[in-house]
């Protein structure tokens, strides 16, 4: 969900996705290591909220935005 509302849960929302995001990013990592990461958790019920790789391209570029993240060489890394 790209517009919040007071009935959205935050893991639905891309600042939700994006705390989950971080969690998976502890070293270089693609966005295909991401996405499949992300698939492979919604299987397993450890994170419950469908998002597109739309959603995850948003969330990544919201996260480079307020310098969580950098990109280096095609990989993503966590900013100190």
């Amino acid at each position: 969900m790209l517009m919040p509302s007071k009935h959205i849960n935050f893991s639905q929302s891309l600042l939700g996705f994006g705390s989950y995001l971080l969690t998976k990013i502890d070293s270089p990592v693609s966005v295909d290591d991401l996405w499949d990461a992300y698939q492979e958790d919604y299987r397993q019920d450890r994170y419950y909220a469908k998002h597109t790789l739309e959603n995850l391209i948003l969330t990544l570029v919201f996260l480079y935005g307020i310098n969580a993240i950098t990109e280096k060489n095609g990989m993503i890394e966590r900013c100190n």
